[in-house]
């Protein structure tokens, strides 16, 4: 039997070139095409297709809240990612949320093809660049977090990861439900720990560390 399959993209020329790569093999058939994540979450409810073929960058709802959606629903369909850029982060929750393949547009025409085929069949298939920068992404920062560890304790090191995003400190204070005073007390300490003199030299180091 032919892989069923839906497509969804935002863009209706690239959704055209999809549908005609598509049904120029005899083993596909495109049973839907979708332009934002309402359509598409209501196509695959609908069909329940072998592959759900779905750029990362889709409208109301994008992507990947799309495979959050339709994760718990015990559908059938496996899902391959197609994207112009993928950042790492989007790599590692694609990949976490349980998605199958992920490929860059910018590969080859028979590469997507090939890559759905295998998909379908049970196969798992990321573009290796991606996974890759990802992959060495998460090594350093696991990496960075057992360095950090073995000097400062997990409320300090939550304290270093909200003051290296900006937040002042009664805004950390707030969000770890303590006083602006403990926050001053584990800045202190933090700053004697690591040799840092300031916010500045703290979010350097973070970043470093793979902490943000």
């Amino acid at each position: 039997m032919p892989v069923r399959l839906v497509l969804a993209d935002d863009h209706p020329i690239v959704l055209d070139g999809l549908e005609q790569l598509f049904r120029a093999h005899k083993d596909f058939t495109v049973v839907a095409r979708c332009q934002d994540g309402a359509e598409t979450l209501r196509a695959v409810r609908q069909h329940r297709p072998d592959v759900l073929l779905l750029d990362i960058r889709m409208p109301a709802p994008d992507g990947l809240q799309v495979i959050r959606e339709l994760q718990g629903e015990s559908l059938p369909t496996r899902i391959v990612l197609l994207t112009a850029a993928l950042e790492e982060d989007d790599v590692l929750e694609a990949v976490r949320l349980g998605v199958k393949g992920v490929v860059l547009k910018e590969m080859a025409p028979q590469m997507l093809v090939e890559c759905v085929r295998k998909v379908a069949a049970g196969e798992q298939w990321i573009e290796r660049r991606s996974l890759t920068r990802a992959l060495d992404r998460v090594l350093r920062q696991e990496a960075g977090l057992r360095e950090v560890s073995s000097v400062l304790t997990p409320r300090e090191i939550e304290i270093v990861r909200l003051a290296a995003q900006g937040l002042r400190n009664q805004a950390i204070a707030d969000q770890l439900h303590i006083s602006e005073g403990t926050v001053k007390v584990h800045l202190h300490n933090i700053y004697e720990k690591l040799g840092v003199d300031g916010r500045v030299a703290l979010t350097l180091y973070a970043r470093e560390k793979g902490l943000i």
